[in-house]
């Protein structure tokens, strides 16, 4: 231990003299970055640096490579799995003063950026362009902390995860070298697919610098939609059937009763305290007309009540802030509380089955536990909340979840389906994985040694 700590010292001691960017170890700082959102314990690291770019992420790699000093990229802490967490202590590498544009490619709608810019100031620069960058996990997240847990969200089932959207990257190795993976086709069989391992790797294998995403044409229409359901069942057999049918449909989110109920107070609404789908549909005129009449049969086949609509730009904007809100929402609910958000990922068929077990349970347990769901790619999460200090709650709120862990695993799905492992789900990598969780390890070990590379998250701990 004093070893490491010495380490730690000699390396942030260099980088003061050597690295012409921003270095902190103020006590305030350092709490910021030890910091999480959902109950995991502080971390802070040993000093907090902002470089500006890559060359300067290579020379702080260097020195950390040298003195075997741990280093974790940090975008903005909106993880939910402790990813950014300097559990060993170290650096923290803050990307936010890398949020640079570089270039548009407007023909060819694509878009090359610094890792710090975040995907709303994406967007908002991209507005008057007729394009958009697509995914969207509801946090204003770092489009470099997108990458590396390899993101999604509401817009996933027509538009792709980050591993879809991201068609080049620039990285930096634990040994200062820079990597450059992918180019700006559109498809390559030229080696190894290195962009891909490095996308979701959460920050182990390497830091993002650069990134070349792909970007959509901004649709002709967009209409969006809130429909309550007698229960959870109708409404996510209804998803199934729009899947199975084929409905090119942009965003379908399952909210239950308990997460309307929270909206409900949080926004002045008073929807009815049942299960609802919130619905978009992107296309054409004709196309979007199209998809809303299959959708109403589907729905009204299932037993679900009449549409709301949203069409203009601000009703569809505050429909979805509100679903983006729901954490928020859901802990206002129960002051002095703390959560524990978690999801998981099932194949579509096995969706409904799994979401039922599941509430049964939560409801049995006595804890408040919300249900929504991405439904249309068999995502759903749950917001398990506990008082503070109730030792006997968090212990039954971690059971709850580790079961849902085990459920999707049982039924051919995965952990979790877009908050990554981090420290969080670290336990089930073997049970999913097999020996293929032990090769992920000897990647590690190939690409980084001396495991400075925010160690003790994803890979078994060296």
């Amino acid at each position: 231990m004093i070893g490491i700590i010495m380490a730690i010292r000699s390396a942030i001691n260099q980088l003061k003299k050597e690295i012409k960017c921003t270095v902190s170890t103020s006590k305030a700082e350092l709490q910021l970055h030890g910091q999480n959102e959902t109950g995991l314990p502080e971390a802070p690291p040993d000093a907090v640096l902002y470089p500006e770019n890559t060359q300067q992420v290579s020379e702080i790699m260097k020195v950390c490579n040298e003195h075997e000093c741990p280093i974790v990229a940090y975008g903005i802490g909106s993880s939910l799995e402790g990813h950014h967490l300097a559990i060993r202590g170290g650096i923290s590498l803050n990307m936010s003063k890398m949020n640079k544009i570089l270039k548009i490619n407007y023909e060819d709608m694509d878009v090359t950026l610094q890792p710090g810019i975040t995907r709303k100031a994406l967007n908002e620069e991209l507005r008057a362009s007729g394009l958009f960058f697509s995914v969207d996990p509801g946090a204003d997240a770092s489009i470099g902390g997108m990458a590396a847990t390899r993101a999604s969200g509401t817009t996933t089932v027509k538009y792709g995860t980050m591993k879809e959207n991201i068609i080049a990257l620039e990285a930096v190795l634990a040994d200062g070298r820079i990597i450059h993976a992918g180019t700006r086709a559109r498809k390559s069989s030229a080696g190894y697919d290195l962009k891909n391992l490095i996308v979701g790797s959460e920050g182990t294998l390497a830091i993002i610098t650069e990134l070349t995403l792909k970007l959509q044409p901004q649709p002709e229409k967009i209409a969006s939609a809130v429909c309550s359901f007698p229960d959870i069942k109708s409404a996510v057999d209804s998803v199934i059937t729009m899947m199975q049918v084929a409905v090119p449909i942009a965003r379908v989110e399952l909210i239950d009763g308990q997460s309307v109920k929270a909206f409900n107070k949080a926004t002045g609404k008073n929807m009815p305290i049942l299960p609802h789908l919130f619905m978009e549909f992107h296309g054409s005129e004709s196309s979007v007309n199209e998809q809303i009449v299959t959708v109403e049969e589907i729905v009204k086949d299932n037993g679900g009540n009449e549409f709301n609509w949203a069409t203009k730009t601000e009703e569809r904007n505050a429909l979805w802030e509100m679903r983006h809100n729901a954490f928020y929402s859901v802990k206002s609910m129960f002051p002095n509380s703390d959560a524990i958000s978690t999801d998981v990922c099932v194949p579509i068929s096995k969706l409904s089955e799994v979401i039922l077990e599941t509430a049964t349970e939560i409801e049995e347990s006595g804890i408040p536990g919300p249900i929504l769901g991405h439904v249309g790619d068999g995502n759903f999460h749950s917001l398990l909340i506990m008082e503070k200090g109730n030792h006997d709650a968090r212990k039954a709120a971690l059971k709850l979840a580790e079961n849902m862990s085990k459920r999707a695993l049982k039924n051919g799905g995965t952990v979790t389906g877009e908050h990554g492992i981090g420290l969080g789900k670290i336990k089930f990598m073997e049970s999913e994985h097999g020996e293929g969780w032990n090769i992920m390890g000897d990647i590690k070990r190939a690409l980084d040694p001396k495991n400075i590379l925010n160690p003790g998250k994803l890979v078994r701990s060296n």
